[in-house]
C-alpha cells in the first residue's frame, strides 16, 4: 500500500474511529500513557472501521488456536550470491583501460557499457582481415571466371577445381580471423563496437553481461590488464541463497522442499521466508556439518552478501512441551514497547489486547497471556489499524 492510499484510508476512517471512541465504555477508552509521552492523551483501546475502509486496507482475520508449536531445526549460516546470478567482467585479451563508466555499488543493466579498452591486437587483426578479404574476393572472382570458361568449352576442369580450392582457403582464413576478433570482444564489422582511435590499437567495449549491482571494481584509467584480470563483479541480488550449516544429528529430520524462516544478526526484528532447495551430500571435514541451501527473495534489498544469521526449518514432528495459543507473526505489532494484537469483537469493532509472547517457529508465535483460544485476530492490515490507533498522538506532534 502506498503512502497516499494509506493517507486517504486514515482520513476516511477518522470519523468512524471518533464515533467509536465516543460510544465506547470508559474502561475501554483508557490506556496507560507512555513514560516519554506524558502530555499525550491516553491511546484508545477500541477502533471502529467501516467495511469499505477494511476492504481498501486489506484487513483480514484468523482464529487464534491452542496448539503445539511446529517442530523446527535451527542452523547458522550466511547470505551468498547465486552463481548463475553472478558475473565477473574481464577482457579476452590484454590491453590498457582507456575509460571507466561505473563505480562500486552502481546499478547496471545488461548491455551497459562498463569500460573502453585499447587493444593493439585489434588493429593488427583488422589489417590482416582486410588483406585476406581482398585475396578471398580475387580468388572467388577467378574461380567464377574459370567456371564460366569451362562451361563454354574454353577452360579445363582442373583449373576450375584449383581456383575453387584457393577461394575456399582464403575465405576460411578470413572467417578464422573474424572469429579471433570476436573472441577478444571485437564483434563483426559494421556493429560499431570497435572504435579506431589515435594511438596504437583500437578501443573495444566491455559491457555488463547481466543486470545487477557492481559489488567490486578493480579498474583505473590507464591500467594495463590481462585476460585473467577481473575488472568488475556484478551480482543480481533480487534473489540470494542462505547457506545453513546442518549438524549430523539433525540431518535425518531435514527434507528438500521444507519451509524455512531466516533471521539475520543485522536485522533481528525481520524474518525472511524461503524453502530448502538442496541438502549437501558431503560433510565439511573440519566442522562436521552439511550445507542446506535456502533461496530467499530480496525485494526489500536488505539481504546483503556475507550477512550472518540463523534459519529455522520445519520438520515433521511438533515441538515438545505445553500447548499455547498460536497466532501468525503478522498479527503482532508493537506500541510503546508493548506487543499487541487487534481482536475483532462480535459487533465488528477492533479491540487492542496487550500480549506476552513466547517462542516462535516459522510464521507462528506463541501467546502466553492476553489472548484466549478461539478469539478472532487481525492477521493482515495490522499496520493500518496501528496507524489509526496512533493518529491522535501523531497529530499532537505536528
Amino acid at each position: 500500500m502506498t503512502r497516499s492510499q494509506l493517507a486517504l484510508i486514515l482520513a476516511f476512517a477518522t470519523s468512524a474511529c471518533r464515533e467509536s471512541l465516543d460510544t465506547a465504555p470508559p474502561v475501554a477508552k483508557t490506556m496507560a500513557s507512555h513514560e516519554d509521552e506524558a502530555d499525550h492523551e491516553a491511546l484508545p483501546r477500541q477502533l471502529r472501521v467501516s467495511d469499505e475502509v477494511a476492504r481498501a486496507s486489506g484487513i483480514q482475520t484468523g482464529v487464534a488456536r491452542r496448539a503445539l508449536l511446529a517442530g523446527t531445526v535451527s542452523m547458522p549460516g550466511e547470505v551468498t550470491a547465486e552463481p548463475d546470478r553472478t558475473a565477473r567482467v574481464s577482457s579476452a585479451t590484454a590491453g590498457r583501460l582507456e575509460h571507466i563508466g561505473f563505480n562500486e555499488g552502481a546499478l547496471v543493466k545488461k548491455g551497459d557499457v562498463l569500460a573502453l579498452l585499447r587493444v593493439p591486437d585489434v588493429g593488427r587483426l583488422r589489417g590482416a582481415l582486410s588483406a585476406v578479404d581482398a585475396r578471398a574476393k580475387a580468388s572467388r572472382s577467378n574461380a567464377e571466371r574459370l567456371a564460366a570458361l569451362k562451361a563454354s568449352g574454353l577452360g579445363s576442369g582442373q583449373a576450375v577445381l584449383d581456383a575453387e580450392a584457393e577461394a575456399q582457403a582464403q575465405e576460411a582464413e578470413a572467417a578464422a580471423i573474424q572469429e579471433q576478433l570476436g573472441a577478444i570482444g571485437a564483434p563483426r564489422r559494421g556493429s560499431g563496437e570497435v572504435t579506431p582511435s589515435a594511438g596504437s590499437g583500437s578501443l573495444i567495449t566491455l559491457r555488463a553481461p547481466l543486470s545487477g549491482v557492481v559489488i567490486s571494481r578493480d579498474a583505473v584509467v590507464g591500467q594495463p590488464i590481462g585476460s585473467d584480470h577481473v575488472v568488475a563483479t556484478i551480482v543480481d541480488l533480487s534473489q540470494v541463497w542462505f547457506l545453513g550449516r546442518v549438524f549430523e544429528k539433525d540431518l535425518g529430520q531435514l527434507k528438500a522442499g521444507a519451509k524455512a524462516d531466516v533471521q539475520l544478526n543485522a536485522f533481528p526484528s525481520e524474518h525472511f521466508s524461503g524453502v530448502v532447495e538442496y541438502i549437501g551430500q558431503q560433510t565439511d571435514p573440519v566442522a562436521r556439518t552439511f550445507t542446506a541451501r535456502i533461496r530467499l527473495e530480496n525485494s526489500t534489498g536488505h539481504l546483503r552478501l556475507g550477512l550472518f544469521g540463523s534459519a529455522k526449518v520445519a520438520v515433521d514432528s511438533a515441538e515438545q512441551g505445553e500447548a499455547h495459543v498460536l497466532v501468525p507473526r503478522s498479527a503482532v505489532t508493537d506500541v510503546g514497547g508493548q506487543s499487541i494484537v487487534f481482536v475483532k469483537a462480535a459487533d465488528g469493532d477492533f479491540m487492542v489486547h496487550d500480549v506476552t509472547l513466547g517462542s516462535s517457529a516459522l510464521t507462528q508465535v506463541q501467546v502466553l497471556s492476553g489472548l484466549t483460544d478461539g478469539e478472532v485476530v487481525v492477521t493482515e492490515g495490522v499496520f493500518t489499524l496501528k496507524s489509526l490507533l496512533l493518529k491522535p498522538t501523531l497529530s499532537e506532534e505536528h
